[in-house]
């Protein structure tokens, strides 16, 4: 499809104020326009979560699937995704097999509507979003050693011993494992293991 009839979608996402989204949307628009795009829709977050907080996110990814427009124009590549590297990887894969480009304004070398362009940035990005993946799997198991160095327990915490000490009660009275467990709000595995001490 040829520039000039490619019609597209404009997201901002902002963290901040509604001035901001408005400073992010001229330039955007005047961008878009100097492409030869028609802009079609425009869809706005004011959002500091992730991408479950973002009700014109979620939209547009409903309308990619229903090919409302051929090319998301970004401010920046970060405005797509808070969730790291992967999951930006992981949205531009997506739509890139609907067939919709993302173009980011500050970024011209990210121009996924050119194939040459998408094949080197997917490769470099997805590389980036590996090593990343790799570096937050360093630090699980480096924060996992040291906290069983300190001797620390991983895992659930146990049951307060209060309602260790109320189980053993009721079960002396005569109460069930079910009937104590559903009394204290407790699995009856709990109830049936702390039984076995009596």
């Amino acid at each position: 499809m040829k520039n000039g009839l490619m019609k597209a979608a404009l997201y901002l996402r902002v963290s901040t104020d509604k001035q901001e989204l408005e400073n992010q949307l001229e330039p955007l628009k005047k961008f878009a326009k100097g492409r030869g795009l028609k802009i079609v829709q425009v869809y706005r977050d004011m959002a500091t979560g992730k991408n479950s907080d973002r009700p014109a996110l979620n939209k547009m990814l409903k309308d990619a699937h229903r090919h409302v427009f051929d090319v998301i124009v970004v401010w920046a590549l970060d405005r797509l995704s808070r969730e790291g590297m992967s999951r930006t990887v992981q949205l531009i894969e997506m739509l890139e097999r609907m067939g919709i480009g993302v173009i980011s304004y500050s970024e011209p070398y990210l121009d996924t509507t050119n194939e040459l362009a998408r094949n080197i940035l997917l490769a470099v990005v997805s590389t980036l979003a590996k090593a990343e993946r790799e570096r937050i799997s360093e630090r699980t198991r480096a924060g996992l050693a040291r906290v069983k160095r300190s001797g620390k327990k991983l895992g659930r915490p146990e049951i307060a011993s209060k309602k260790r000490t109320q189980a053993v009660k009721l079960l002396k009275k005569g109460y069930s494992i079910r009937q104590a467990a559903h009394k204290l709000d407790v699995s009856r595995s709990s109830v049936f293991n702390w039984r076995k001490g009596l």
